[in-house]
């Protein structure tokens, strides 16, 4: 579902409960100075209170809400804000209001579709590595996938200290940085076991305290665990030199992650300054993802 056609369900109504199609009555129209659209007023015979189809629109003043779409678009096609502001000739300002704009409607969305999910019975997940600003601060991102749909299921954005020659300098400039990786993962298998069935299938790599966090939520899961691999020049690294990869799904993930997301592609300087604006970008792109990348549920 686009982001016009999630607008136009949404219930009509004005600011009271009473305020619904059955009890109002029509109250002319308006024309919308933003797109020229002309717009029907109602008014409650209850409380007289008098509102339009657009009043509980999230689109509400918006004065460019013909670039929301094509911003998506390009967000999820390797575009970053100053470029995007400049294919759409609009100011980086409005991008970077509408990043988050967007990036909270996609959020609710992709809730709205988790009643999808509970057919899902076999999921693989892994932590994906980036910035915030330096590589003295890195991100840990942990995205949990379907494996036979390739759905994104979840995420979680968690700060960790620097590890290997940067760990040292990354102290003395910025002190000590909290390890927030097993919070995040908790968080995002809380969020899964609200979704999916307790029996399903779960893979990952060999990190230590996956399985711990897997026993937690899911007690009665097949859990399997696998010896990472060699990464390869393909799909920035994340796919591998192994002939068969058991955990394929999320590595190809990964990889298209890292193409399509231009603060994620490894060797550049787009970099993350806030992390909201990175968990906002990733809302947009998995909705994208899960909508225009991999196909729908069949019953």
């Amino acid at each position: 579902m686009s982001l016009f056609r999630y607008i136009k369900t949404m219930k009509v109504r004005g600011g009271n409960t009473c305020c619904t199609p059955l009890n109002s009555r029509h109250h002319g129209v308006y024309k919308r100075s933003s797109d020229g659209q002309v717009i029907k007023r109602y008014c409650c015979k209850v409380c007289k209170t008098t509102y339009s189809a657009a009043t509980m629109s999230p689109l509400k003043w918006q004065k460019k809400r013909h670039v929301n779409h094509p911003l998506m678009e390009l967000l999820s096609n390797n575009v970053n804000l100053s470029s995007a502001a400049r294919i759409l000739r609009v100011n980086p300002k409005t991008v970077a209001k509408k990043l988050h704009f967007l990036g909270e409607v996609c959020r609710q969305m992709a809730q709205n579709e988790h009643k999808n999910y509970s057919q899902i019975s076999d999921i693989q997940f892994d932590e994906l590595q980036t910035i915030e600003h330096t590589k003295l601060k890195p991100l840990s991102v942990a995205v949990a996938v379907s494996k036979k749909e390739r759905k994104i299921l979840g995420f979680q954005v968690s700060r960790m200290p620097a590890t290997g020659h940067l760990a040292k300098l990354s102290r003395k400039k910025y002190g000590k940085r909290p390890d927030d990786r097993l919070k995040g993962m908790r968080q995002l298998f809380y969020d899964l076991s609200q979704q999916l069935s307790s029996n399903i299938s779960v893979s990952s790599d060999e990190c230590p305290f996956y399985k711990g966090v897997v026993k937690k939520y899911f007690p009665a899961a097949n859990y399997n665990q696998y010896l990472g691999k060699k990464g390869c020049v393909a799909g920035q690294g994340e796919l591998k030199k192994a002939a068969f990869d058991p955990i394929f799904s999320i590595n190809h993930t990964f990889a298209m992650m890292r193409a399509n997301i231009s603060r994620l592609i490894r060797k550049t300087w787009n970099t993350t300054k806030k992390v909201e604006s990175l968990i906002d970008h990733l809302n947009i792109y998995v909705w994208m993802h899960n909508t225009q990348r991999t196909p729908l549920f069949t019953n």
